[in-house]
């Protein structure tokens, strides 16, 4: 079973210290969340996992690969297989549902074909059986801008689950949403976790959401890990330390 082993992992900005000695080791089929008020770490740890920003100093492995050392190429790949949904979707409003979930397959196989929005019939029945799977099959033709915000962030799950992940990786997910939609987001990721075993790693801030969909919570504090275990293990004091009394 591969693994995800971060070491050491240290990111400033200038001279603020987002993320301090960060190590920790995460198995595939896992479902973290990853908790602490706003400005922890939570944010920079997901972004440095997917290599959109770069770390001042650690490493980061994957299934004995380190990931920190990758270039083009192979960064490209890694990104295809680390998936990101978004607080904010990062959908195209004025396209339609169908052709935003395809544009995931771009950084599996980018060529002019893509370019000009051409498919082929296994992507398209890949992208339609996704969104079936989210309920959202009779959307696949609407412009994404017709849609409600839970709506937009299941097109978002479709159009990560296009990459073929080994990761998924949520930042805020449902920060935007109601408690109804917050549900049937988390019930979506957590089903993808459980049914095709994908490792996934969510940025929460609710810490009942949380509780209720994770079987490890790792706390981040000033840019480090203050608490990392099951639920049950995280104690009323602690939970408070980590939200300044905002404990949800």
């Amino acid at each position: 079973m591969a693994s995800l082993e971060i070491n050491s992992l240290v990111k400033k900005f200038s001279e603020t210290t987002a993320l301090d000695e960060v190590s920790l080791k995460i198995s595939d089929g896992e479902m973290i969340g990853i908790i602490g008020k706003s400005g922890a770490g939570k944010s920079t740890l997901l972004r440095l996992i997917n290599r959109l920003i770069e770390p001042t100093s650690g490493t980061i492995i994957y299934d004995g690969v380190e990931i920190t050392s990758l270039k083009r190429k192979k960064l490209k790949i890694w990104r295809s297989k680390c998936a990101m949904i978004f607080q904010q979707f990062n959908l195209i409003e004025r396209l339609d549902v169908l052709t935003n979930v395809l544009s995931g397959t771009l950084g599996i196989n980018f060529n002019l074909l893509k370019l000009l929005k051409i498919y082929n019939k296994k992507e398209k029945l890949d992208a339609l059986t996704y969104l079936h799977n989210l309920g959202l099959s009779n959307k696949a033709l609407q412009r994404v801008e017709t849609l409600s915000g839970g709506q937009q962030q299941r097109v978002a799950i479709a159009r990560a689950m296009m990459q073929k992940p080994k990761i998924l990786l949520a930042d805020e997910p449902i920060s935007s949403l109601d408690p109804k939609n917050s549900k049937i987001v988390m019930d979506d990721i957590k089903k993808i976790n459980q049914q095709e075993g994908i490792m996934a790693i969510c940025n929460l801030h609710s810490l009942d959401v949380a509780k209720e969909y994770c079987e490890r919570l790792i706390g981040l504090s000033d840019g480090k890990i203050v608490f990392d275990g099951h639920p049950s293990e995280l104690t009323k004091e602690l939970a408070e330390q980590l939200y300044d009394l905002e404990n949800e």
